[in-house]
């Protein structure tokens, strides 16, 4: 995986809207993505201006002091040459997906036992994901559903079950008793609800149509997912994650 920092200008450049649809603000959300790097003992590159690179573990999230640290080794020649810079950048990855965030006012902390490289909590966080990757199925318990009108028929309303989903799009199941909806079809003003806290509006192309195995009677609708406000796309992250994490701890009972 890169552990490059992502260029921020470049990228900026490259969407017309800005960086909104990766930009994390929340204080609480940062928090939370944090945490899973502390309890993870996820690694981390702490990337100098100069190309000094630093790896790592975060080993403290101090939020009353608003400060983070690091795990360091007092004799690593990286060290002196990052505090001398004062600032450098953050890189690592959740479940595939890049994050990546400044580290400003970095001190080296001296203890009895051990040192740490400590830096100012982080305002923003950025999180990039490939759009069409990391699909995930829904856990049984649950039972998301994308609620919309038949593009051919429109008093017909259907609420077709989620068979996965991506930040790209999704799978949708089409019963045999409905009537098929041609390939390439837009559907605008669908709600898709995958949760209690996951319910937003997009509209969906449908890419094509396709058997599903086993003996469910129906077809498979697999749609490409357009137009999603930066909102509604951080929620669609949140669930991915989110039924990500919950899969690999019920695979570990």
């Amino acid at each position: 995986m890169d552990t490059q920092p992502m260029p921020l200008d470049a990228l900026a450049r490259q969407h017309p809207g800005g960086l909104d649809e990766f930009r994390i603000t929340s204080a609480s959300e940062i928090k939370q993505i944090l945490r899973q790097l502390l309890d993870g003992a996820v690694p981390v590159n702490i990337n100098g201006p100069d190309g000094t690179v630093l790896s790592t573990t975060l080993w403290t999230v101090d939020t009353l002091r608003g400060a983070l640290s690091f795990s360091a080794s007092a004799d690593d020649p990286h060290l002196e040459q990052l505090v001398q810079q004062d600032e450098a950048v953050v890189v690592s990855y959740l479940d595939s997906v890049k994050l990546q965030f400044d580290a400003t006012r970095l001190v080296l902390v001296h203890g009895r036992r051990q040192s740490a490289l400590s830096c100012d909590f982080p305002e923003v966080v950025y999180r990039f994901q490939r759009r069409n990757t990391y699909r995930v199925r829904p856990l049984h318990r649950a039972a998301p559903v994308v609620r919309l009108d038949h593009p051919e028929q429109p008093r017909l309303s259907l609420a077709l079950r989620v068979l996965d989903v991506s930040l790209g799009g999704c799978a949708l199941f089409l019963p045999e008793d409905v009537p098929p909806v041609p390939a390439g079809a837009s559907l605008p003003g669908c709600s898709v609800e995958l949760d209690a806290d996951t319910q937003f509006t997009a509209t969906l192309r449908l890419q094509h149509l396709s058997s599903v195995p086993g003996e469910a009677r129906g077809l498979r609708m697999g749609c490409e997912m357009l137009r999603l406000s930066p909102e509604s796309e951080r929620m669609l992250q949140r669930y991915i994650e989110q039924t990500q994490k919950r899969r690999r701890l019920l695979a570990l009972d």
